[in-house]
């Protein structure tokens, strides 16, 4: 896949995918929802405040008569379950805060955990880079130890083969530096990484580090600096330190770098759609298609 567009065609010849929306009274949603309705990639079953949802869709002059809605005073428990009840593929965060979804998401009752951390892991597309670019995480696991970087990987991996049919992703552990530090931690977490990788203990990728960014980005910078790896200049996936790392990333490349992004948070046995205000219409879309994409057929 050379560019995010593709989602959306590829989530078009899935099926279609049935959302349902945790307090869906929220402007961002709902255009959200009518764009990816509109291209046929999702039905949807809205839970909230029907008179709120009714409200705020005629102002917006959206359609909302081909959704179900229901009133319901614990919107995150009735979406989530939705799920779990095969009504629904997966989940999407409306107006509510997004630790009190994840705390619906991993409740014990509901069976939806795997064992893994859930991350956000985001898909960029940019002029600037010579292909699509994973990264994880910007917006879930704030200061993720060794075993969540693991997952972070298994989740970022799961959505580069799914998403993107990268068949052996190439995983750079981004730190500040490219050498090993004792006194760096992360660049202590990423040799470690490497060597379960070569060892078998994490699957499917190919895992080096520590990387600074340069130089797990830029073939030039890499050998600026005498690196050699398969991975160096050519990754697929970018493992962050840590949330503030991801997130000034993330960031960083919307805002000033002008990059295309489609993100959705892994790690559960249904994937979840998150949309923010700040996001263009296209961010949302995508990121509902790659949401799409993420789905295993139990509905």
């Amino acid at each position: 896949m050379k560019n995010l567009v593709e989602l959306l065609d590829k989530a078009k010849s899935v099926g279609k995918r049935i959302v349902s929306v945790a307090a869906a009274d929220d402007d961002a949603v709902l255009k959200a929802l009518d764009m990816a309705s509109k291209e046929g990639i999702v039905d949807a079953i809205l839970f909230g405040n029907v008179e709120k949802i009714k409200k705020l869709a005629e102002t917006l002059n959206i359609d909302i008569s081909k959704f179900q809605i229901t009133e319901s005073a614990n919107p995150a428990d009735d979406a989530v379950k939705a799920v779990v009840e095969g009504k629904a593929h997966f989940v999407m965060k409306g107006n509510i805060k997004t630790g009190d979804l994840m705390k619906a998401v991993l409740k014990d009752e509901y069976g939806l955990k795997t064992g893994r951390t859930m991350s956000l892991v985001s898909i960029f597309e940019t002029p600037l880079y010579h292909k699509l670019l994973v990264v994880t995480d910007a917006g879930m696991t704030i200061d993720p130890d060794l075993e969540q970087k693991v997952h972070l990987i298994e989740n970022a991996v799961l959505v580069a083969k799914k998403a993107l049919e990268i068949e052996k992703p190439k995983v750079a552990i981004l730190g500040a530096i490219e050498i090993v530090n004792p006194k760096m931690e992360d660049t202590l977490h990423a040799a470690i990484l490497s060597k379960m990788a070569d060892r078998g203990q994490i699957k499917g990728c190919i895992v080096d580090g520590p990387f600074a960014l340069d130089n797990a980005v830029s073939k030039e910078a890499a050998e600026h600096k005498g690196i050699v790896s398969p991975v160096a200049g050519d990754a697929d996936i970018l493992i962050m330190p840590d949330i503030e790392a991801g997130n000034i990333f993330y960031k960083a490349m919307v805002f000033l770098a002008g990059a295309k992004v489609a993100s959705v948070i892994v790690g559960a046995k249904c994937p979840v759609a998150l949309t923010s205000r700040a996001d263009s219409d296209e961010t949302k879309l995508l990121s509902i298609a790659l949401t799409c994409l993420m789905v295993e057929n139990k509905c």
